[in-house]
């Protein structure tokens, strides 16, 4: 743990920290049973362990009083958005299409698309959510039987595992793939190793760097044939060499529809810059973020901003074609996000209201917040017109890819 990491936080509650030491007990005894783990298997237990993970446990992740905020917790604007730009397509599609989110979070993003879509008659014949976490599938059902008329909730069913039918429809993701269990890698004498965790003498957890197997090291000289240069010594990254194989499990029963990927991240040789030399994983604690993965496992959100050519790659392999890339910002503008905040702004209670109106515009689109840092990737498949707005596809920046 970096000590002065952790002067700069706030500091847990003592319930906090019992919950991480019993995660950190949990990771000691299986690094002293089977050896060095894998970062991208530490990372999927800090995150998911049954009970004691981050996003398994029953603490407030979303929203002010949590770790961060995500665009649907600042407001309805963004899901506003999303239907505008999906409704064409699900219509296009017909009465059997549905809906697919992926990792509901709070359940704030469901909540304002059906009522969206609801509100227009165009309601998707099923809304799923594939929702790894027991707590947070909770709090979504709870969220949403409150919220929704009854012939609407009775729309919504969870998901333990992807459709194995074949279906057609939306599938959409907002911050989805950074929380991807993901693999660091270094080079050293040019060759590539692979992060692993370690215990020090004391049992604290530690950095410790083995050869990479076949699966890291390929992908590692994928990415280097594709830059046209070579990783010089010392450049660590992340990499997710898993990704085609996650995109065709979650989509691959997907025969016909559209499926939107909304995160942080940069395009290939923007992602992989020589600067960027440690690169772009981030642990966020209460608002406050920091780059010590070690610093109380479990009370932690841990995440690494998207190869989002690679993200392209994946959609390809699994049959898709890419609609469109463009900033989160110019997405939203794209799918009415103007006529969404008139109409907001028309129906908003008071002066309060109208200020949070737009204090969230801003938050969604000024490029020092998420306007920029934030990617839109819309693929496509089995469709012989795709009725997306005429501003979003003439802004498509797929060719930096």
């Amino acid at each position: 743990m970096n000590p002065t990491v952790s002067s700069r936080l706030p500091s847990p509650s003592a319930d906090e920290r019992e919950h991480s030491d019993r995660l950190l007990s949990l990771l000691r005894e299986q690094i002293a049973a089977h050896g060095p783990m894998p970062f991208a298997q530490y990372m999927e237990r800090c995150l998911y362990a049954p009970g004691l993970g981050y996003y398994s446990a029953g603490k407030t992740k979303f929203g002010e009083a949590g770790d961060f905020v995500t665009a649907p917790e600042l407001g309805e604007l963004f899901g506003r958005c999303v239907v505008a730009a999906t409704q064409p397509v699900l219509a296009t599609l017909g009465g059997d299409a549905d809906f697919l989110e992926l990792g509901g979070g709070s359940g704030a993003f469901a909540e304002t698309v059906l009522r969206a879509f609801h509100a227009s008659q165009s309601l998707p014949r099923r809304y799923l959510i594939l929702e790894p976490s027991a707590d947070l599938r909770d709090r979504q059902r709870e969220r949403l039987a409150a919220a929704l008329p009854a012939e609407v909730f009775e729309r919504v069913q969870w998901l333990d595992r992807p459709p194995e039918e074949s279906w057609r429809g939306i599938l959409f993701a907002n911050e989805v793939i950074d929380a991807l269990p993901t693999t660091r890698f270094a080079m050293r004498g040019g060759e590539v190793y692979e992060e692993h965790v370690v215990l020090d003498g004391e049992g604290r957890l530690m950095r410790s760097d083995r050869p990479a197997d076949a699966l890291v090291s390929g992908a590692v000289r994928h990415v280097e044939r594709d830059l046209g240069a070579e990783f010089t010594d010392g450049y660590r990254s992340e990499i997710l060499p898993q990704l085609p194989y996650w995109i065709q499990a979650i989509a691959g029963s997907l025969e016909a529809g559209l499926m939107l990927f909304i995160d942080y991240g940069y395009v290939r040789r923007e992602f992989y810059l020589p600067e960027r030399n440690d690169g772009t994983l981030m642990a966020h604690y209460r608002h406050r973020a920091h780059n010590d993965p070690f610093y109380l496992p479990g009370l932690n959100d841990l995440t690494a901003s998207v190869d989002f050519t690679a993200l392209a790659e994946a959609g390809n392999s699994a049959g898709f074609g890419v609609a469109a890339y463009v900033p989160q910002s110019t997405f939203l503008i794209g799918a009415g996000l103007q006529q969404a905040f008139e109409d907001a702004y028309e129906q908003a209670a008071d002066e309060a209201s109208r200020y949070r109106l737009a204090q969230e515009v801003k938050r969604l689109t000024l490029p020092d917040q998420m306007g920029e840092r934030f990617q839109a990737m819309l693929f496509a498949k089995g469709m012989n017109v795709l009725p997306l707005p005429a501003d979003l596809l003439s802004a498509d920046q797929a060719g930096r890819l």
